[in-house]
């Protein structure tokens, strides 16, 4: 009974978070949500920082598992959307550490490090996939040309949430958009079929 309350905590947190921004929901609102006393959060999660702690360890987690992926073979066009897919499913799930990124890193102290943490292997793990199809034949791109578009990937990546609330602030996460976004800045560097794949995947998936 105890795990099931500290799950339905996380899970209520988590949608009041992503609804209104971290911010903006107290604990005794959780609390509330759930009919449960604020005695009874605090049990499991003595303080708001120790929610916060707990979910980002969730998220964290996720993507270091995506991140880590073991590089078998040189990388298909389908498995770079793919697997941009499920990044920005992830941050789409926990998409209330993007819109306060500043303000959370600023607030919650360890944060900052462990944010930068992934975004310096999600730079890596985008210069390898490109640099698989480089290396495959795939892709033409200068070196300075490389260490511009591995950081492009990454700033769209983090950014696209509030840039898409910005415009419409109802809409739903949409990875697909965001997956086109950064395969848009791909494109100009993939040669032969690489890039008929692509077209044809944007195609299918718009």
């Amino acid at each position: 009974m105890a795990r099931d309350t500290r799950r339905r905590i996380l899970e209520m947190a988590l949608e009041l978070f992503n609804a209104d921004g971290e911010p903006h929901v107290t604990t005794n609102r959780i609390a509330d949500e759930l009919d449960i006393s604020p005695g009874n959060l605090h049990y499991h999660f003595r303080t708001k920082p120790d929610l916060i702690e707990e979910l980002f360890g969730q998220f964290e987690h996720r993507m270091l598992g995506l991140l880590a992926t073991p590089d078998e073979r040189a990388p298909e066009i389908e498995d770079i959307w793919l697997f941009l897919h499920l990044a920005f499913e992830a941050i789409g799930d926990y998409r209330f550490f993007y819109r306060d990124l500043t303000d959370l890193c600023a607030r919650y102290r360890g944060l900052n490090q462990r944010f930068r943490g992934i975004l310096t292997l999600s730079m890596r793990t985008a210069r390898g996939l490109l640099e698989g199809l480089q290396e495959d034949g795939r892709l033409d791109a200068s070196d300075a040309e490389m260490d511009a578009l591995v950081r492009n990937i990454v700033l769209i990546s983090t950014c696209w949430l509030a840039f898409d609330q910005v415009l419409d602030r109802d809409s739903e996460a949409r990875p697909d958009r965001a997956v086109w976004q950064v395969m848009s800045l791909v494109s100009p560097y993939l040669l032969g079929e690489a890039r008929h794949q692509l077209q044809a995947l944007a195609t299918q998936y718009q």
